[in-house]
This record gives structure tokens, C-alpha cells and sequence, in this order.
């Protein structure tokens, strides 16, 4: 038994001695696969400054005498609701209140009765 192990290890070593002098020396440089670069064709040889250009606009809030508080704005059922009213800057409105976008205008008004609370004009 205690040959066949042995016979076993040594026959492993050699076969591990003899497939490492097989293999290529890590340190050898690379040889080019074929005489062909590689071109990309999409980008183009022109170096193009890309500067991005940063527009700020300002929200401009001009209060007109058009609407007034305490006005009933009778065909208020006409226009839908705003439900996401801090995407266009305006307050939460009470309870049993809404937005409403009128043209440029924006208006607070009530559910029940179509009474103005607040209107905003913006530009």
C-alpha cells in the first residue's frame, strides 16, 4: 500500500514538472495576432469642446387685479385640479380647496361653491 502511494505522489510531481516546462515563460512579450489595427469608425478625429450651458429661469410671479378674493368663478368645474402644486411652486391648499390652472393664472378656489381664495398670475 505504502508503494502505491508513493508511486502515486511521484508519478503526480512529474507530470506537474513536465507540463510547467511546457507552458510559455511569463516574462516572453506578446506577439502582435495580426498586422490589422483596430478603428473605431464612429468617433471622428476632431476634437470637439463640449460646454455645457446652464439656462436659469426665473420664476416670475405678477399679481393681477383680474381675479379678486371673495369672487365666485362660476365654470371652475371646467379645469382639472393641480394635485402636484409644489412642482409649480404654490402652497398646500385647506381642506375642501383646490388649484386650478385659467390660462397663465393660477387659482385657489373652493370645491363647494367656486369662491376664489388666492389667485397667482405667472408668466
Amino acid at each position: 500500500m505504502k508503494r502505491i502511494v508513493l508511486s502515486a505522489v511521484a508519478l503526480s510531481m512529474l507530470a506537474a514538472t513536465s507540463l510547467q516546462g511546457q507552458a510559455s515563460p511569463l516574462n516572453a512579450p506578446n506577439a502582435p495576432q495580426s498586422t490589422y489595427s483596430q478603428v473605431d469608425w464612429k468617433t471622428s478625429d476632431k476634437h470637439v469642446d463640449v460646454k455645457k450651458r446652464v439656462v436659469v429661469k426665473k420664476k416670475v410671479v405678477v399679481k393681477r387685479n383680474h381675479w379678486r378674493n371673495g369672487q365666485k368663478y362660476s365654470s371652475w368645474k371646467r379645469h382639472q385640479p393641480i394635485r402636484d402644486y409644489r412642482h409649480y411652486g404654490l402652497r398646500r391648499p385647506g381642506r375642501g380647496q383646490e388649484w386650478i390652472r385659467v390660462g397663465n393664472d393660477y387659482l385657489l378656489v373652493s370645491v363647494v361653491s367656486g369662491i376664489i381664495f388666492g389667485a397667482i398670475a405667472t408668466h
